[in-house]
């Protein structure tokens, strides 16, 4: 059938042209006619349109590959690699035509992945913390269950002797040690005086936990009294090699002499203690006797199992073992639980008297927001591919038309996205290189890409794929499901479900944002009010200075010499530092205790002047005093102690704590001596400024601390001439205790505002495209008299009404999650109105911000140059 007998358009030439290059030069006139052929009469039958469509198809449907040059396999790697570099070419055009819209893509998508990999980096690393013991499965950190008048609570403080016991107790356990994270201390050898920080470890630790010895074995590292075990880096420091420090003599704080017994190799980063040198501990319960006690309760208790042994059944052996040590009672009885040794670090808390939450909740809280940038990365990309349909409506029908299928240009629009995500994911290494310093210093971690980790690289791909398959998944099908016929005539207009997704995807950005929002007032909130929180004693002005050397046995001359210096308003003592002082102590009894009762309490012995240096209120009674001899034996107890013992009238009421009777001579008004997450516990307090140990307090006169330091230094060299002068402010050392908060508001703080930032991206591609759209429209009302006003106006209150339904959905979300995550704290803020109201308007003006430009711009343009353009 010949063409002039058909007034069709012939066949499209490029298909011709296709035939004619890899088809058999002795079939090519055979295989075009039958085509023609065929495409005439379809497009007789079905119309010209279907047949142009359909011809590509018949193409492949007709002919076999037996009839080509090459062989069938390399001709679809050619048309593969044609493809490819087609849809490479179509997507790098598209990129450099509009410059505006890929640049904001581009940026989204880059600073969704940058916040993605650094929040990556980080949970990484809180992962990897304490990973690195060979013996982690076997090993289990012992912690203590109390039930005290149906009230349950849990540590992972447990009796000093209680590792040894469990040695010989239980067949299952193999090695069990004590490990007391101490401070920093002072060691000598000859003239040289350095600052360590210290711990105190059983005689198996270094059987149990991979810290390789340098010198010595773990059989002998901490199995001597007196015998400390020392860094690699102290061993350098001191003795100049790790060779020459074994066997060599430290003295401690100027006053006992330790043998090196054993040098470790420097601790990890990821290792969750950090120390250098372990002193062993039986020196360390040698110098307090009270560790001996079975009532008190301060350190953790590491053991290893036989690997065959079933950490249910040793639980279960283990959980009524303190009964034979403590005394029964009835309202009060103590248990012992395992937990994991690897899973301690994340899982720190306990809820009920089992573990849970600890930093894992933070780890999650981080994870989801590094899932929430990223989606509003995505979300961006989408709703700006899919506004700027109508720009590729024709290149979508002319393909269709020539016969590209539907999952073809599919495969097409995510390619594109993918090389979107390419570009963006090349940016953000580069953004996390250089923003990672600054990480670094903001979470107090030493991160680096590690890009030489073949996991990092899978990450990389798999973020980039993940990426441009969410990014570019909802463009690719809505364009690929494009009728040529509506899109060739130029009445495109999108479905009311198209705009209505499109829409949602706004909605559900701002969700998001909002949410981060509230996130990050609630938490920097909470974090301001525990800092900044009266705790019933004054902490400013406050600092305290180590009972170290010989300073215990002059206290008293110290004292004198101190508190005549300037700028020195108090100075006294106290045993226990208030800042670590919990209730352990079951040694307390009282006049008209029930019988077999048992309450912890805190405890602490002090100096005649504590409650002035303090700050603290006598609200009854009165305080100690050197008129009244009798004061040694006499007790001040808080508010809290005088509700749970009962007493209407508690002074001249008598206590005995450890053995020692006394009346109650005073009432404290409540203060916090320990963390705003507990409330306040019961507390007594006696009278001895003559114990080996403890702190001295020093109250400095307000804008005369650095006179007083250097008057104190002095004071403090005349009785130790060999130690340095170590110091600490209680205001700083009370901030160390919310360091993880202060870290979490930090990173909220940033990443919320990077949030907020990409969703402001997306909202000014919107509005740029917005006004492109509507130029003639605008052109329009400006002739007909409309003011710049009401254009901006029409043109911001779609936005708005988007932003205030994402509101209503996002308050509840968010109430239900920060109303949970304040029950961690005893003490908090209550979730007022206002903080959610504050998130919405917040949203709201940066709505209006980000789409005003525009606006005005495009309510500013010249009509005429719009219609004339238009």
């Amino acid at each position: 059938m010949s063409k002039q007998e058909h007034p069709y358009q012939p066949p499209p030439k490029w298909i011709d042209r296709f035939i004619e290059r890899f088809c058999a030069p002795e079939l090519v006139e055979e295989v075009l006619g039958d085509l023609h052929e065929r495409y005439y009469l379809r497009a007789k039958k079905e119309g010209e349109m279907k047949a142009r469509r359909s011809y590509g198809r018949e193409v492949l449907a007709y002919v076999r590959p037996s009839i080509f040059r090459r062989p069938s396999i390399h001709f679809n790697i050619s048309i593969s690699t044609d493809m490819i570099r087609n849809y490479f070419f179509v997507a790098v055009r598209n990129i450099t035509r509009n410059k505006a819209f890929s640049f904001i893509n581009i940026l989204g998508l880059a600073l969704g992945m940058t916040c993605s990999l650094l929040i990556f980096l980080w949970v990484q690393d809180e992962y990897s913390i304490d990973d690195f013991h060979a013996n982690s499965e076997q090993l289990f950190s012992v912690y203590q269950r109390s039930y005290n008048d149906g009230e349950i609570k849990a540590a992972h403080a447990t009796p000093a002797l209680l590792s040894e016991e469990l040695k010989e107790a239980v067949p299952e356990v193999i090695h069990a040690s004590v490990f007391a994270a101490g401070g920093k201390r002072n060691f000598r050898v000859g003239e040289e005086i350095f600052e360590m920080k210290g711990g105190s470890a059983g005689a198996d630790f270094f059987k149990m936990f991979s810290y390789p010895l340098v010198q010595g074995t773990p059989e002998t590292a901490l199995a001597a009294s007196a015998s400390v075990a020392i860094s690699r880096d102290m061993a350098i420091t001191f003795f100049d090699s790790p060779e020459s420090a074994l066997g060599k003599t430290l003295t401690l704080d100027d006053k006992q002499d330790l043998m090196v017994t054993a040098v470790f190799e420097n601790p990890p980063s990821n290792a969750s203690a950090q120390f250098d040198c372990l002193i062993s501990s039986a020196t360390w319960i040698e110098q307090a006797p009270a560790l001996k006690r079975w009532n008190i309760n301060v350190t953790p208790t590491y053991i290893q199992l036989l690997p065959q042994a079933d950490p249910v059944i040793v639980e279960a052996k283990i959980k009524n073992f303190l009964d034979t040590y403590l005394e029964p009672s009835s309202n009060y009885r103590a248990e012992l639980g395992l937990q994991s040794f690897s899973d301690v670090y994340l899982h720190s808390g306990f809820e009920n008297g089992e573990p849970s939450g600890g930093r894992i909740e933070y780890v999650r809280i981080f994870s989801g927001i590094a899932v929430f940038i990223l989606l509003i990365a995505c979300i961006n990309f989408m709703n700006l591919a899919t506004a700027r349909s109508v720009k590729r409506s024709k290149e979508i029908g002319i393909r269709k038309v020539i016969g590209a299928a539907r999952h073809t240009l599919t495969s097409q629009f995510i390619g594109e996205t993918i090389l979107f995500a390419i570009i963006a994911i090349a940016a953000s290494i580069v953004l996390v290189t250089l923003l990672l310093p600054y990480f670094n210093n903001l979470t107090g971690k030493q991160l680096a890409l590690p890009v030489t980790q073949p996991l990092f690289l899978l990450i990389l791909i798999s973020l980039t794929l993940i990426t441009g398959l969410i990014a570019g998944s909802y463009p690719a099908f809505f364009l690929s499901s494009l009728q040529p016929t509506r899109v060739l005539k130029g009445t495109l207009k999108f479905s009311s479900r198209a705009v209505w997704f499109r829409k949602g995807l706004v909605v559900f950005q701002f969700v998001l944002s909002i949410l981060l929002i509230v996130v990050t007032l609630v938490i920097s909130q909470q974090t301001t009010y525990i800092q900044n929180k009266h705790l019933g004693y004054e902490r400013e002005n406050l600092l305290y200075i180590p009972m170290r050397g010989d300073l215990p046995s002059k206290y008293h001359v110290f004292k004198q010499a101190a508190s005549s210096l300037p700028g020195i308003q108090q100075v006294d003592r106290t045993g226990n530092l208030f800042l670590r002082m919990r209730a352990t102590n079951l040694q307390v009894d009282w006049e008209g205790k029930a019988p077999n009762t048992v309450v912890p309490f805190a405890n602490s012995r002090v100096g005649y002047d504590y409650v002035k240096t303090m700050g603290l209120e006598v609200i009854e009674g009165r305080d100690f005093s050197r008129k009244f001899s009798t004061d040694s034996a006499s007790f001040l107890v808080n508010e809290e102690a005088v509700k749970r013992m009962g007493f209407d009238e508690p002074i001249g009421k008598s206590v005995t704590l450890n053995g020692i009777k006394g009346p109650i001579i005073g009432v404290l008004k409540d203060f916090h001596f320990y963390s705003l997450h507990e409330p306040i516990q019961p507390l007594v307090v006696g009278l001895n400024e003559n114990l080996p140990f403890g702190v001295a307090l020093v109250r400095t006169e307000q804008g005369k601390t650095k006179e007083a330091l250097a008057s104190l230094e002095q004071a403090y060299k005349k009785i130790n001439p060999n130690l340095p002068f170590n110091f600490f402010f209680v205001d700083e050392e009370y901030q160390k205790l919310y360091r993880s908060e202060q870290i979490i508001t930090r990173l909220s703080n940033v990443f919320g505002g990077l949030a907020i930032f990409i969703s402001c991206l997306g909202l000014l591609g919107l509005a740029m495209f917005s006004a492109e759209q509507r130029v003639k429209e605008i052109g329009i009302r400006k002739v007909l008299g409309a003011s710049v006003n009401s254009i901006v106006t029409l043109f911001s209150k779609d936005f708005l009404k988007l932003v205030g339904m994402a509101f209503i959905i996002a308050t509840p979300i968010a109430w239900f999650f920060m109303s949970d995550w304040l029950q961690g704290y005893a003490y908090r803020i209550e979730l007022s109105w206002w903080v959610f109201a504050l998130a919405g308007v917040l949203a709201l003006l940066v709505t209006l911000l980000t789409i005003s430009f525009q606006s005005i711009k495009a309510a500013l343009a010249n009509p005429v140059d719009s219609l004339r353009n238009e």
